[in-house]
């Protein structure tokens, strides 16, 4: 717990005010990687893997720019950085953790930019969202990672939309979002990389499925070409009885 605190306070000054309150999932996420890194080690590698597929075949490599990056774990962030003039993170918190390391490495070219990728306000008030438009802007932009994102947009809406009064937001406010940022790298020039977990199922001891939940809501994730699976909660860490199993594509969309 003591880390964890730290890295909350020394996370807390660099954070936009309007996304501080994201900052304790993001350490408790650092916290439960920390603990589960045995079990995460295949998930996180095929992720660096498909990921360094992908930019192998580049012939250019100016600006790659990384959508929920998190923890950057399941993110080659070394040897995007080596091949690449320049590198963007871009999430709601980059953690100090994060920071300290890219702080340490002379002559570093990663750059962070705190950011609501989401597109909800825009659907509260009424307009299309366009959650990726931002990035039309960026120059010599030739690769865009959507890394284990997608997902955390409909859960991260989801939570919004509880604390929500009057039922304000539209009904079909969660698949919008969510296919919103599949229609956005889609609509991209440049190469594009998108993982994401899509579902989860809980099983017990016995293997036995006790709940299936569609993390996507039913928006159909085009041109997958790699599949595998995330032990996200394994056995011990919220309960002896259960674990929570991921399925996570791998699409190469441009």
């Amino acid at each position: 717990m003591i880390l964890e605190a730290i890295n909350y306070a020394a996370t807390y000054g660099k954070t936009p005010p309007e996304f501080r309150p994201h900052i304790r999932y993001s350490v408790n996420l650092w916290a439960r990687a920390n603990r589960c890194r045995k079990m995460w080690a295949e998930h996180e590698e095929n992720s660096r893997k498909f990921i360094l597929a992908t930019a192998s075949r580049m012939r250019q490599r100016r600006t790659a720019v990384v959508l929920g990056s998190g923890l950057v774990r399941d993110v080659p962030l070394g040897a995007l950085a080596s091949a690449f003039d320049t590198v963007v993170l871009v999430d709601l918190v980059h953690l100090a953790s994060l920071r300290a390391k890219l702080w340490a490495k002379p002559g570093n070219n990663v750059v962070l930019s705190s950011r609501d990728l989401s597109g909800y306000d825009a659907v509260k008030a009424g307009q299309t969202p366009e959650p990726l438009s931002f990035l039309r802007q960026v120059p010599y932009l030739d690769l865009v990672i959507s890394a284990n994102l997608l997902s955390q947009i409909g859960t991260g809406v989801q939570h919004r939309l509880e604390k929500e009064p009057g039922n304000v937001m539209p009904d079909d406010t969660l698949p919008r979002l969510i296919r919103a940022h599949v229609d956005g790298l889609c609509g991209l020039p440049s190469k594009v990389c998108l993982i994401t977990d899509t579902g989860f199922e809980v099983t017990g001891k016995d293997g036995a499925v006790q709940q299936i939940h569609d993390l996507t809501h039913g928006v159909q994730i085009p041109k997958i070409s790699r599949q595998w699976t995330w032990p996200v909660v394994p056995f011990g860490e919220e309960s002896r009885d259960y674990q929570i199993i991921h399925s996570v594509v791998a699409s190469e969309l441009a």
